[in-house]
């Protein structure tokens, strides 16, 4: 049963059939311990393998053998310590745990820093010879993708250099992290309930406040807190793209782009496709925020209207049984053992379902090649997001689900490039299945209002995102210092061009290319896009076809990795080195702009 706002349990109130079982990961922390103990025991042996690869099909087989057994340990491991982490951020405990694994892990990852040059150094022939053995079957595609490396793996000393290296690689993310959500006091902003906390978390429910006044107030000593301390702020983002360059340069790599692109075997051209195509489209996301200027009566439309909300957000109450019950409905046209499997794992405990003090906050779906793929909610009954959110970690966690249960450990994982597609494609569904069975224009309205700003928000801003990516890294590898000046010139001429002639923006929005946590992981937030664009696809094909359409889909979900994704998602119906698909969200989005100016 879920709790009131001011209620919030103690993780120890929480009834055990609203939380996850992690007892097939392992039974408890005792247990937990004892793996650990066995992970950093195992991991001493990896240096006898040394030396041993090129001798025959069975010596690679049998190191390979032990390398996966130690490698489903460590995944293990490392998932029921997140969660339990995650379950109370404050638990010590729990933290512990975290960081032991991590250190454990990093050290194996440098005594095994051999393996991949060792791997390389095989004669060509030889590796042939070895790839037709019946024992290597399974671990095919695992050193396919390691044979790729060819060109970019140095030897094994300078290997073992770099990953030596690579704890200290996250330390400018990390002291971005620290500086924005410890150490930055934001203050107390006054609104219309008493004065509350300006935070990182808060910030966007000041944005979506309808107190126009707050907004702006809200704005203001927010960017003001970046703006004291936006040199800092570029000498950071700065740092991390050298660092990029610096490692693709090292690799031998063409940019630090190709770099990022390398590892799911994505051409350039599916990044520029990207850009381009939404370029091309930009009309409509002007004509979106000129109906937003016009719908809040607003003589200028600022930075800070942008998440306003243009309707009120519509009252529906639905608990946790009735919200599995829709999200299956919606999910019905996948079939009744995709349906029944979902059911059995939300009705159960794969999810931990409601808030607790001290549980991190959000939704997130964690699925693993052994245990079950868990969800962590803090389902609200009164959120109609919530069920849609329900939706999208029910995507995730089946295709961990499909994935780990049809491939083997190696490659049963897939790839972040394909990681949004079946989640946001659930998410699609729902909307349909709601839209199609919506009682009432209010909630039709709020339904066409939310899924506009979804899409917004994952294509046409990510793709801007990605867009800053990519010329922040082509100045950085022609040999332009990132000065906080250029950060904010380049950025703010992306402003303009994405938020259009009805947009007024601050002296200071500019600053927001230098508060993005994504930009720290360059090269990301262009899937987010693509991923958008391919589930749309997907689920208009499927809904439109039969059954070769919805084998083809089980097809992707199945895929793992064993597929790079432009593959997979081919395998699926949907051609992501094409331009459609993302023209197709591109005219999805026009069409909803259409519904909401007909219902506005």
């Amino acid at each position: 049963m879920q709790n009131n706002e001011s209620q919030i349990p103690l993780r120890s109130e929480v009834s055990v059939s609203d939380t996850w079982d992690l007892s097939k990961l392992f039974a408890n922390d005792e247990d937990w311990n004892e793996g650990l103990s066995l992970f950093e025991k195992t991991a001493e042996k990896l240096p006898s393998f040394q030396g041993t690869l090129g001798k025959s099909a069975e010596s690679l087989a049998d190191y390979l053998d032990f390398s996966k057994d130690l490698r489903i340990l460590a995944e293990r491991l490392f998932s029921y310590a997140g969660l339990r982490q995650t379950e109370d951020e404050g638990s010590g405990i729990a933290r512990t745990m975290s960081g032991k694994i991590s250190m454990a892990h990093a050290k194996a990852q440098a005594a095994e820093a051999w393996e991949n040059p060792e791997i390389l150094a095989i004669p060509e022939k030889d590796m042939e010879a070895f790839l037709k053995h019946e024992r290597i079957t399974e671990y095919r595609i695992y050193l396919g993708r390691i044979l790729r490396y060819r060109p970019h793996i140095l030897s094994d000393r300078e290997e073992r250099i770099i990953a030596l290296h690579a704890e200290g690689e996250g330390a400018v993310s990390d002291v971005f992290s620290v500086l924005t959500n410890v150490d930055f006091d934001f203050g107390l902003i006054d609104t219309p309930e008493g004065k509350r906390p300006l935070s990182q978390s808060t910030w966007s429910v000041f944005m979506e406040h309808p107190d126009r006044d707050l907004r702006r107030k809200s704005y203001e000593v927010f960017y003001g807190c970046f703006n004291a301390h936006k040199t800092t702020l570029a000498g950071l983002y700065s740092g991390s793209v050298k660092q990029d360059v610096i490692n693709a340069r090292i690799r031998g790599y063409s940019s630090a782009r190709a770099a990022a692109l390398f590892p799911d075997n994505v051409d350039e051209s599916v990044y520029d496709n990207l850009i381009s195509t939404v370029n091309d489209n930009l009309d409509t996301l002007h004509r979106y925020y000129r109906l937003r200027k016009q719908t809040l009566k607003l003589d200028e439309l600022r930075h800070y209207d942008v998440y306003a909300p243009l309707v009120s957000a519509a009252k529906k109450n639905t608990n946790w049984n009735e919200a599995v019950d829709l999200v299956c409905s919606a999910l019905s046209p996948l079939g009744d053992e995709y349906v029944s499997t979902l059911a059995g794992g939300l009705y159960g405990r794969w999810a931990d379902r409601y808030e607790n003090k001290g549980k991190r906050s959000g939704a997130f779906s964690a699925g693993g090649f052994t245990g079950d793929p868990y969800i962590l909610m803090n389902y609200k009954e009164d959120s109609i997001r919530d069920v849609f959110t329900l939706a999208h970690e029910a995507g995730h966690s089946m295709h961990s689900l499909y994935s780990a249960r049809s491939n083997p450990f190696m490659h049963y994982n897939y790839t972040i490039f394909e990681a949004e597609v079946a989640s946001t494609f659930n998410e699609d569904l729902l909307f349909r299945h709601l839209i199609k069975n919506s009682p009432s224009k209010d909630l039709k309205l709020y339904l066409v209002n939310k899924r506009a700003d979804d899409l917004l928000s994952t294509l046409y801003r990510q793709t801007m995102f990605a867009e800053f990516e990519m010329i922040s890294h082509k100045l950085e590898e022609g040999g332009t210092p990132l000065t906080v000046e250029l950060l904010r010139e380049e950025y703010r001429k992306l402003l303009v061009k994405y938020f259009g002639p009805a947009m007024v923006f601050e002296e200071t929005s500019d600053l927001e290319g230098l508060r993005i946590p994504h930009f720290y992981r360059a090269f990301y937030v262009y899937k987010y896009a693509t991923g958008v664009s391919a589930a749309l696809a997907l689920a208009e094909r499927l809904l439109s076809g039969g059954e070769k359409e919805r084998k083809d889909y089980f097809t992707f979900l199945k895929s793992g990795g064993s597929r790079f994704p432009i593959e997979a998602l081919k395998a699926a119906g949907v051609d992501m080195s094409s331009p459609e698909p993302v023209d197709a969200t591109c005219r999805a989005f026009a069409g909803l702009v259409d519904e909401l100016e007909g219902l506005l």
